[in-house]
């Protein structure tokens, strides 16, 4: 076979996409590991249900444009769910407790996503108001430097019919 190039522009590229491609570093195939996931998913669970950041900025990809969607609200950037919303949970919430069940993980490549039923239970301390509401939970992965991180969370409950 005989390539021919229509100009020396042509081979160029084709030299520089060859070189790029060579030189590229090799990313290592991210593990497919149900269980990292979920661990993370349960180190999320309790920080929410103990008001506390620290699980959350281990797992969660800190990066521009990151946006965390809860139930018709959202967050923009790990520092704003976290002080705007995980923490300020422990005050107003008195009881707070997650269930994650039915957990269905996927992979493809560096990149995973977790499908969950969840059900929020508390009580608000101002009102006494009880909270129960069910619904679904989307978690999604990235395989960065070696461990799975949270890049999105979608979560859209309601009350039990």
């Amino acid at each position: 076979m005989t390539l021919r190039f229509r100009s020396l522009g042509s081979l160029f590229l084709l030299g520089s996409l060859i070189t790029a491609t060579a030189c590229a570093p090799v990313q290592p195939a991210a593990p497919q590991d149900s269980a990292a996931l979920e661990a993370i998913i349960e180190a999320t669970k309790l920080g929410w249900e103990n008001a506390d950041g620290t699980p959350f900025r281990e797992h969660f990809l800190d990066f521009p444009g990151a946006r965390y969607v809860e139930t018709g609200g959202q967050n923009e950037g790990l520092d704003d769910l976290v002080t705007n919303h995980v923490e300020p949970e422990g005050e107003a919430l008195e009881g707070l407790t997650l269930t994650y069940s039915n957990i269905e993980t996927h992979f493809e490549g560096n990149f995973a996503w977790a499908l969950t039923d969840v059900r929020v239970q508390a009580t608000v301390r101002s009102s006494g108001n009880v909270i129960d509401r069910t619904g679904y939970q989307t978690f999604l992965f990235r395989w960065v430097e070696d461990a799975w991180k949270v890049v999105h969370t979608h979560n859209s409950t309601r009350a039990p019919r």
